[in-house]
């Protein structure tokens, strides 16, 4: 049993529960401002989104990069967390329609599990370093899809037909139909990319021994919140929010 502890690779369970305290924190104070003191405003604040933006790659990165490491139950994993990020919406749309959750991070982590099961076989046809690099770029080309482009940072190199955004299923790959709106919105386009560039990280990593023996490493506290973290993401942003309701009834 200790054998098979030391071989876990602790790290990248820390990796992940740093993200998920930065996660907590973030949704609490996105709560206290936007919807408990009305501030839209502090969303959009630069440190803000930069904040922001971390998180959510730091919790990709890492999804795309143990695909591997749980193959035998991605088909399980994806349905579940596809199931979860259904039922958040259901319970966001009934109870909070203003901020009304269409497909969410959970559903994107549930497709883009599901997703890469059919692809694996022609993806480990391609090399790593030139997978990883690809996957990056098609991800920087791709961060202004939804506003009709190709293109990123306000570069536009292409306009994407108009046509793709007015078919409402085509909001889940990343064409948003007029007047969409969601409170987290991850669609496949352009983050499945970024998942991409985990899945092809992971090899990368397999091929340095003493990295892996670095990854190893246990960090108290954020390993064992990395490996829990899922449920505590179902469980955070009610607490947040209570907590945060409570916080204003006093202030």
């Amino acid at each position: 049993m200790k054998e098979q502890i030391n071989m876990r690779y602790h790290l990248v369970d820390g990796i992940r529960g740093l993200a998920v305290i930065n996660m907590i924190a973030f949704h609490f104070l996105f709560d206290w401002y936007a919807i408990f003191q009305g501030d839209g405003s502090w969303y959009w604040l630069l440190p803000v989104r930069v904040w922001q933006q971390c998180i959510c790659w730091t919790f990709i990165l890492v999804s795309g990069f143990v695909w591997t490491w749980g193959k035998q139950k991605n088909l399980q994993r994806g349905l579940f967390l596809n199931f979860c990020g259904c039922v958040i919406s259901l319970v966001m749309w009934l109870f909070l329609p203003e901020e009304a959750i269409w497909f969410g991070i959970l559903n994107f982590y549930g497709c883009a599990v599901l997703l890469t099961i059919p692809l694996d076989s022609l993806l480990r046809k391609i090399p790593a370093s030139a997978g990883m690099a690809a996957a990056f770029a098609l991800f920087l080309l791709t961060q202004d899809l939804q506003l009709g482009y190709i293109g990123c940072a306000g570069i536009h190199l292409a306009e994407v037909p108009r046509i793709l955004y007015t078919w409402k299923p085509m909001t889940l790959l990343g064409f948003p139909y007029a007047g969409f709106r969601s409170s987290d919105y991850f669609p496949l386009l352009p983050w499945y990319f970024l998942f991409l560039c985990g899945y092809y990280f992971q090899m990368l990593f397999r091929r340095h021994p003493g990295v892996q023996t670095a990854a190893r490493r246990y960090i108290p506290l954020l390993t064992p919140v990395g490996r829990k973290s899922i449920w505590i993401y179902l469980l955070h942003q009610p607490v947040c929010y209570a907590l945060a309701a409570f916080l204003s009834s006093y202030m």
